[in-house]
């Protein structure tokens, strides 16, 4: 082949070979940009404030409000009052977005009082100074599909107190919400009548759910993890009411261990990070088939409101908080009316199970555990302070995996403390039996 030939030869490949250079890098790099993760574009914040408070006022009864998707910031408060079979609806969780970040007036995001038959479903809110969704004296309560957070990496004191809040109401679902980022609790209702909280899930709160000054309330089918206590039932001094006849059954309460982040001298700030379930003040409540698994100070805990003063004595109360957030009565005994200590509480047929052998040192109830159950924290543990003019009837039936049982005879120095002591049998409270 002559020179010039093999020139032209040469040239071809070398043209040919630098082609199929660029064609396979421009193909790796296609394919390298097509396994990056998308950016997720950020999103356009509106403003509808004066719009949609203007609807809320001029709502008729049997009205629909619908709630546009999109991401909406708001500088103040949203309210509605006196309106009866309203319906109140977004475009759906992942589409509909109500935003307090900028919050110059008003401790709630929504406030809606004094109602007959409201339902509230379909959008997020987030971000509010207090409480982003607050309910009061509304006889027919309906929230679903409503997820409520703090948006902040690190939850802290700073957040607002609940997600969900209906208070003085009657006949209230809440079902298919999540709650994330309550410096109090999640989903709370408190001096309520006729509930039912079921198919929620609860993360990241100081308590994820909790029913106070409640009765007849149903809690069924949630999920709570990573809050510092799942689930709590509270009967507190000085309110409208007090609560009783409570069913918890086939909930997930699971790795409840995040610290506390409630503020000083609030209620829930006594609550050890570990805690599965806490059970305070009230009466006539069953606890059955759940699964409570890896909480690492308590599976399920049982006191008085005595403990709770005792353990807050010296606590002092922080009081620039937004919000209906619960602090300790040192002057409980005041209340009349008010029962200090739990009786009639039955435990059966629960499925414990904890991998933890140290329970959480925050507190000094995870110390008193540590010093007195070396490396078997309690799957159930009874302070031991009874009322004085009745048997407590505290029931503890076919709890599978709860092999140990403490009771701490708190009211005398922990002097009769005792594991798996005798007499807790179902047998004794009558009026509970399954």
């Amino acid at each position: 082949m002559l020179p010039i030939q093999n020139l032209h030869r040469n040239k071809t490949m070398a043209i040919f070979n630098l082609a199929m250079r660029l064609l396979l890098g421009f193909s790796v790099v296609s394919i390298l940009w097509s396994c990056q993760p998308e950016r997720e574009a950020q999103p356009v914040w509106k403003s509808i404030e004066s719009s949609l408070q203007e609807r809320f006022i001029q709502a008729s009864d049997g009205d629909t409000i619908l709630i546009p998707a999109g991401h909406f910031l708001f500088t103040r408060g949203l309210s509605i009052d006196g309106k009866n079979n309203l319906v109140l609806i977004g475009a759906g969780e992942d589409s509909t977005f109500l935003s307090f970040k900028n919050q110059k007036e008003g401790a709630q995001g929504l406030l809606i009082t004094n109602g007959k038959n409201i339902i509230v479903s379909g959008f997020t809110i987030e971000d509010a100074k207090g409480d982003n969704l607050k309910v009061s004296d509304v006889d027919g309560l309906t929230l679903r599909n409503i997820r409520s957070r703090w948006t902040a990496e690190v939850p802290s004191a700073a957040n607002g107190a609940y997600a969900l809040y209906p208070v003085l109401c009657k006949r209230v679902l809440i079902e298919y919400c999540e709650a994330i980022g309550s410096s109090d609790a999640g989903i709370y209702v408190g001096q309520s009548d006729s509930v039912i909280i079921r198919n929620n899930k609860a993360w990241n709160n100081v308590a994820g759910i909790e029913s106070e000054n409640s009765k007849w309330v149903e809690i069924y089918g949630n999920e709570a993890w990573m809050n510092s206590g799942g689930l709590l039932v509270f009967d507190l001094p000085g309110l409208t009411q007090y609560g009783h006849h409570t069913k918890i059954f086939k909930n997930i309460i699971r790795d409840n261990n995040h610290e506390n982040f409630a503020m000083p001298g609030n209620v829930v700030a006594s609550i050890p990070p570990g805690t599965g379930v806490m059970i305070l003040a009230t009466h006539d409540l069953e606890m059955f088939d759940n699964d409570l698994i890896n909480n690492r100070t308590v599976g399920t805990g049982i006191i008085s409101y005595e403990l709770v003063a005792a353990l807050n004595e010296t606590e002092e109360v922080q009081s620039d908080a937004e919000g209906g957030i619960r602090t300790v009565e040192n002057n409980y005994k005041l209340d009349s009316l008010y029962n200090p200590y739990p009786y009639r509480i039955a435990l059966r047929n629960n499925r414990y199970s904890n991998e933890f052998w140290f329970p959480s040192l925050s507190n000094d109830i995870g110390f008193l555990f540590l010093l007195k159950s070396f490396l078997s924290p309690p799957d159930i543990a009874y302070d031991g302070i009874k009322p004085p003019d009745r048997n407590p009837e505290i029931c503890l039936s076919n709890n599978q995996g709860a092999e140990n049982f403490l009771l701490l005879d708190a009211a005398h120095d922990f002097e009769g403390f005792a594991k798996n002591p005798t007499g807790f049998d179902c047998s004794v409270v009558s009026s509970l039996k399954p």
